[in-house]
């Protein structure tokens, strides 16, 4: 078979997806028509997973699960817009590393808002400019954002979905060759994640200039030829930065959780985590009792931090913990019923990680 007729044969198949998914549309739209009039959630990442989960039952090759989850994340992104438009406040600025998770759970059509920080993006989503509110929570080199549980502690907004996300870093440059590279711009802390990859290919003796963003940082490397960026693939992207070479940090098992807020709770998945605030009494003894609760109802405890409430003046904490199940599951309700006073929830949604 020639190159012209497989060609042909590709096209032909392109013609039959286009006809599909604009059928796919339209259902989206009547979809959209109902729960404008009854009130429904746009965004319901446990219909999300279902539809992927299915699909990927029922394949048989050659597309790779991540294959189809990046394929069907972009047609459902689209499917939402057509229903109602979509506007994320995420932490910024654009192309940062939470620009990055965003676009990857609501495309690319999404309308995006960078915020300078965290609290603005709990604010844009409160004010109602905003639907969907997207921050980092925690990495698993540096801990939790304490930033993020501040504002938890006084948010109204509920998590309605995670997205764990991989940080690569990119080395981005105009140049053709290394050694006509003067300059690294980047932020501070991307320098020392980088530091292996910067010794092996002798890149330790020219310029390093820090920046407030890497997102910054390749938009000055887009004008200056004689320069180069570690930062973020969205913001090679974004500037239209050549990418030398990918995933350069030393640490390959970098991970960021971020979590996605709005003013809606999800129904049961069958597969999911809740996330509460504990503020305890300051009695020898409350937090074993608090945890020993947990233990008797069988809940799974998946994580537990402490964080200073901000709001004292004291020395008094609140408790960040993820449990597996969802508040609407007959032994969670018992447990909140029995430390209704102490337990302020955050969320439940679909697992991820």
């Amino acid at each position: 078979m020639t190159l012209d007729e497989l060609r042909q044969q590709i096209d032909t198949i392109d013609d039959q997806l286009l006809k599909l998914l604009n059928q796919r549309i339209e259902i989206v739209q009547k979809v959209g028509e109902l729960k404008h009039r009854t009130g429904g959630a746009i965004y319901r990442p446990e219909r999300e997973k279902a539809i992927i989960e299915r699909l990927v039952k029922q394949n048989d090759g050659p597309l790779t699960e991540e294959a189809i989850e990046a394929i069907f994340v972009e047609i459902f992104a689209v499917a939402r817009n057509f229903e109602q438009p979509q506007r994320i406040a995420y932490l910024g600025p654009e192309g940062s590393f939470t620009h990055q998770a965003a676009e990857n759970r609501f495309g690319a059509l999404s309308e995006y808002m960078p915020l300078h920080s965290i609290a603005a993006v709990f604010k844009a989503v409160h004010a109602k400019r905003a639907r969907f509110a997207v921050v980092p929570l925690e990495n698993n080199t540096n801990g939790f954002v304490g930033e993020t549980l501040d504002e938890l502690a006084k948010t109204d907004l509920k998590i309605v979905a995670e997205l764990y996300m991989p940080i690569h870093h990119s080395f981005v440059t105009k140049a053709q060759h290394l050694n006509e590279i003067k300059r690294i711009y980047s932020k501070d802390i991307a320098f020392n994640q980088c530091r292996s990859f910067l010794l092996d290919h002798e890149l330790d003796t020219v310029e390093y200039i820090p920046v407030e963003s890497t997102a910054k940082a390749a938009k000055m490397a887009a004008n200056d030829p004689e320069s180069a960026a570690i930062c973020s693939h969205i913001a090679a992207k974004l500037y239209h930065v050549p990418i030398m070479f990918d995933n350069i940090e030393d640490n390959h098992k970098n991970r960021t959780r971020f979590i996605i807020l709005s003013d809606f709770e999800n129904a049961p998945s069958g597969a999911d985590k809740t996330s509460i605030l504990a503020k305890l009494s300051d009695q020898p003894g409350s937090l074993y009792e608090f945890l020993r609760s947990f233990h008797e109802a069988n809940v799974n405890l998946k994580k537990i931090e402490s964080r200073p409430a901000v709001e004292e003046a004291g020395f008094d904490y609140w408790f960040y913990i993820d449990f597996e199940g969802h508040k609407n599951d007959p032994h969670v309700q018992k447990l909140f019923e029995k430390h209704r006073d102490e337990i302020k929830y955050l969320g439940s949604y679909v697992q991820n990680g």
